[in-house]
């Protein structure tokens, strides 16, 4: 038992084959850097733009012994997510993890706010993770067993469990979906004869392409110091927590939303009058 203690083996990702949609940029890119670095078998990175994620892919599968595959698919549609798994199965014979993390936002006022930004955010950020979960299960139960089962990590939000001070209605509604949708296949695929796990890591404020939209209403600074723990999220914090999730050390977590925040969900300290005391 000792032997499964030490760190190289409880937290290790070595010989798995681990697939990131959107792999290729912000947080998926520091997801896919990290099992690379820490000598995943295959890493399959996935997103529609595909010079940018051929260039991306060679990067990344320079950083450690296993090999970076890119796959250039349209996953917001369930015909995108059918012809990337049919890609994928003839790569390989089994998925150890899935991180479904591509995703989009929307931002627009209240009264200008349009109707296709909610078909927008919610094809991509909340249907393609169930349909390319459910295409997936085929090769993620090849690579289950029961003292290690494969894993499903969905990418949420804070933005999903507290109200944002931007207009980015569908995008935090879609991304609170996606935190009850991992709750639910947790539920459907624990008692499944191959056991899956399904969590969600909920990133705070983490410097991407995505989140630099935000300083459109308010600077890096700005946000930077509303986060308790008084900065902004980096590459290691979102490693650490994807690693955790699909190594030994989490094999037994299921059904939850790993917030990685700073302290902005759980931590905020909320102003009030000292005098009404």
């Amino acid at each position: 038992m000792a032997g499964g203690l030490a760190i190289g083996k409880l937290f290790s990702v070595e010989g798995l084959n681990v697939v990131v949609t959107g792999g290729g940029r912000g947080i998926g890119r520091m997801f896919s850097e990290a099992f690379m670095t820490n000598a995943a078998s295959t890493v399959v990175v996935t997103s529609r733009k595909r010079d940018a994620l051929m260039a991306a892919a060679a990067e990344i599968g320079a950083m450690g012994p296993g090999e970076c595959i890119a796959m250039a698919h349209d996953l917001s549609t369930p015909e995108g997510c059918a012809a990337f798994v049919e890609e994928l199965s003839g790569r390989v014979d089994k998925l150890d993890v899935l991180i479904n993390n591509a995703g989009t936002t929307w931002g627009a006022p209240m009264d200008e706010y349009p109707s296709k930004a909610w078909d927008r955010c919610f094809a991509l950020n909340v249907r393609a993770p169930f349909e390319l979960t459910r295409a997936c299960l085929p090769l993620l139960r090849a690579a289950s067993s029961p003292g290690s089962p494969s894993r499903v990590i969905n990418v949420g939000s804070v933005a999903g469990l507290m109200p944002q001070p931007v207009p980015t209605f569908a995008y935090d509604a879609s991304k609170a979906a996606v935190h009850h949708l991992t709750r639910k296949l947790a539920s459907e695929l624990a008692g499944s004869d191959a056991k899956i796990t399904v969590n969600a890591i909920a990133p705070g404020f983490v410097p991407s392409s995505m989140s630099e939209q935000l300083t459109t209403y308010a600077s890096a600074e700005a946000i930077s110091n509303s986060v308790p723990m008084g900065r902004l999220g980096t590459p290691e914090d979102m490693a650490g927590a994807a690693l955790f999730l699909a190594s030994r050390a989490g094999a037994w977590v299921t059904g939850s939303v790993v917030t990685v925040d700073g302290g902005s969900v759980g931590a905020a300290q909320v102003p009030f009058d000292l005098s009404m005391l």
